[in-house]
């Protein structure tokens, strides 16, 4: 069976099993392998998702950010070892690097993002803002989790600071240095960052993101679990709040193998994993996979560099992995949670057999 029967086979299937409701897109090459959609970007079965429906990516959008911080470097506006306290004198956590916030080794607290923007919607009586959200965790000033450089933690209040410095150094918004320096030269039509609980949005192309709850599912931002964190974060930037299409992000794959709107050395730089004090890499879980700036990084004997990143909300997963070396990408978007787990798990490692040109062991099992 050919590759690109594989791939429409294992989504298709993995939908019947209730393990993935999205879209996805394989190109090697820059040449499309597979693509498709199926499910529903409503939480009634009344509007199917299309090829060209417009996910929130949630932490992919931290390489975007990252891509953005080199950028600034390029134009000597900023450096990767400026501390973050010399634009920002209020900023508590001295020592704090721009690259240590980048591959999360800064050691700023490891701050609990919803218990804050709840707090913080709950008194300001409105959805904050990056800047109020930035302003609060300095007032706050809680004790640093270690000092710079000593551990790793995945942080997107780091990012979040990133951002707010992009927005402080470029003397422009996040949102619109991201439109014009990289998604309208990378050729993404369709990509923005959007605050769209928070600013009231609309578009008859988004899928809404759904919760599994008592047996039916709900829109997040309308659920009794979720919907105070994922309304009250709305308007953070840096961790998240890219939409786009997998069209869009085969685009930015694109712009990124032709050195478009990052040069390869600049790449290189990203793909580059962090380094303890100690000398260590800080590897997650135990795993032998890395994190440079806004990537995680492994290497495979037989495809060599892939750089990856995933995207969590309740209600959304995604997935964007570049094999590197072998010039492949993987970009799927899922709009509701899963309902059986095992079959999620089997769908997810039987992708990644798939693009890695080995068949699964079974498919019977999603």
């Amino acid at each position: 069976m050919d590759k690109k029967t594989l791939i429409e086979n294992i989504f298709r299937e993995a939908h019947s099993k209730g393990s993935f409701n999205g879209a996805w897109l394989y190109a090697e090459k820059g040449e499309i392998v597979s693509k498709g959609a199926v499910g529903w970007r409503d939480p009634d079965n009344r509007l199917p998702l299309q090829e060209d429906s417009i996910f929130e990516m949630a932490s992919v959008t931290k390489h975007f950010t990252a891509a953005a911080v080199m950028l600034l470097v390029r134009e000597g506006k900023l450096s990767l070892d400026d501390e973050l306290a010399r634009y920002f004198p209020d900023f508590p956590y001295r020592g704090v690097t721009v690259s240590r916030l980048l591959n999360h080794t800064s050691g700023i607290p490891n701050h609990d993002v919803s218990a804050l923007v709840r707090e913080l919607t709950e008194k300001d009586n409105a959805i904050p803002d990056n800047g109020r959200f930035f302003r609060h965790v300095c007032e706050r000033n809680d004790a640093p989790l270690a000092p710079p450089g000593e551990q790793y933690c995945y942080s997107d209040a780091g990012y979040s600071m990133l951002a707010e410095t992009v927005e402080k150094v470029s003397g422009v918004r996040f949102e619109d240095f991201l439109k014009k320096n990289l998604f309208e030269p990378a050729g993404m039509k369709d990509s923005a960052v959007y605050h769209i609980r928070r600013d009231g949005i609309p578009s008859d192309r988004f899928a809404r993101n759904m919760v599994l709850e008592k047996g039916s599912f709900v829109p997040s931002d309308l659920s009794v679990n979720s919907s105070a964190y994922v309304v009250g974060s709305d308007g953070l930037n840096g961790c998240d709040y890219l939409y786009t299409t997998v069209f869009d992000m085969l685009a930015w794959d694109r712009a990124l193998r032709e050195g478009t709107v990052l040069t390869p050395e600049e790449q290189q730089t990203m793909y580059t994993p962090g380094i303890l004090n100690s000398g260590n890499l800080p590897l997650e879980n135990g795993s032998e996979i890395s994190y440079g700036f806004g990537w995680h990084i492994s290497r495979e004997q037989d495809l060599g560099l892939i750089v990856s990143h995933a995207g969590c909300m309740p209600g959304l997963s995604t997935w964007f992995e570049r094999f590197v070396d072998a010039d492949r990408v993987l970009i799927f978007m899922r709009c509701r949670d899963f309902t059986d787990e095992e079959a999620y798990s089997a769908f997810r490692e039987g992708i990644e057999e798939i693009v890695r040109d080995r068949t699964p062991a079974s498919c019977s099992s999603l």
